[in-house]
């Protein structure tokens, strides 16, 4: 049968709640099912079983790999906020500020172990293309993390290098969903990889629009700080675009404030002052066209995808949602 997307993630969460990490010692394992459950748009197990959808109708075969690309997803996050300092994640504080970082370092690191545990739930025969799918994606968040790190102490970062940082961090695990879903279908390489390229493309269009939100985005919508990028001299393509576009003046005062560490106290004039110079420069609309560039390439995969019509609308409704949300 074809699911829709709440009965989607209605079988998503019920597999999830049966699946509790309550075990010892329980300062391991608390933090874990902590993160799990304040929020989040689990849009990536929801890809898994909406590409497996595509070609089964029973798509239970597809929950525990689901349940492991959300599990991985998390534990990104939880070394990322450690990474970044981020006292937030989805309104709620951050593990290492509930707890402590060691204790965000360790919990992050056996999450990852678990998600191969229910990885390997996967039916016996597509278990090796969809470990190797897993790891492709499992790779390219860490190489697209090391860029984004990298790119704070550069001042020279190109566009095509952001874009090429995103595509990593953030498209690739998208990527990997939908191909591992397609692949449990019982599909052919050939489709898996139409899947996977719409999620590659959706990815860079939805981290295009969490730049956008993490600037215009109302804080209480958005489950972050908002300004967050900017306070921590993130090299995003706002401020990529801004800097092609300004004058020699306005592009020394962006650099001058994406160049310093101010106070607390300050902070809220750094990113006052930032904004103002993206508003002026009409950035979103910018970031707009490119984001709707990537969301096109999307659906051209989408609609070479050798499946149902009927079928491959939700993923054409779910990605129009998810790239124009305002959280």
């Amino acid at each position: 049968m074809l699911h829709s997307q709440p009965e989607i993630k209605a079988l998503y969460r019920s597999f999830a709640a049966a699946h509790p990490f309550e075990y010892q010692p329980k300062a391991l394992y608390e933090p874990i099912d902590y993160i799990l459950n304040v929020g989040g748009k689990q849009l990536r197990p929801a890809l898994v079983l909406m590409a497996a959808n595509l070609f089964l109708e029973d798509i239970a075969p597809a929950l525990p790999a689901a349940h492991a690309i959300e599990v991985f997803h998390n534990f990104t996050l939880v070394h990322d906020d450690i990474m970044d300092e981020a006292p937030l994640r989805r309104g709620m504080p951050t593990i290492h500020t509930k707890y402590d970082t060691n204790t965000a370092i360790l919990s992050g690191d056996v999450m990852l172990i678990y998600a191969y545990e229910f990885l390997l739930q996967s039916p016996a025969p597509y278990i090796p293309n969809i470990i190797k799918a897993f790891n492709q994606a499992a790779i390219g968040v860490c190489e697209g993390q090391q860029y984004d790190v990298d790119f704070e102490s550069r001042n020279d970062v190109t566009i095509p290098e952001y874009i090429t940082m995103i595509r990593l961090k953030t498209a690739e695990l998208i990527a990997g969903a939908l191909q591992i879903g397609a692949l449990i279908g019982g599909t052919s390489p050939e489709n898996a990889a139409h899947a996977a390229e719409f999620g590659r493309n959706i990815g860079i269009a939805f981290q295009l629009q969490d730049d956008i939100l993490d600037t215009y985005g109302d804080p209480k919508k958005f489950g972050k700080k908002v300004g967050g990028d900017i306070a921590q001299n993130k090299k995003t393509f706002l401020v990529l675009k801004s800097l092609e576009l300004a004058n020699e003046s306005t592009a020394h005062q962006l650099n001058h404030w994406m160049n310093t560490t101010p106070s607390s106290e300050n902070e809220a004039e750094k990113i006052a002052a930032v904004k103002q110079i993206f508003t002026d420069l009409d950035i979103p609309t910018h970031a707009n066209v490119i984001k709707n560039k990537y969301l096109d390439k999307a659906y051209e995969h989408l609609n070479a995808l050798d499946a149902p019509e009927a079928r491959k609308i939700h993923l054409h409704q779910f990605a129009q949602k998810l790239v124009h949300r305002d959280i």
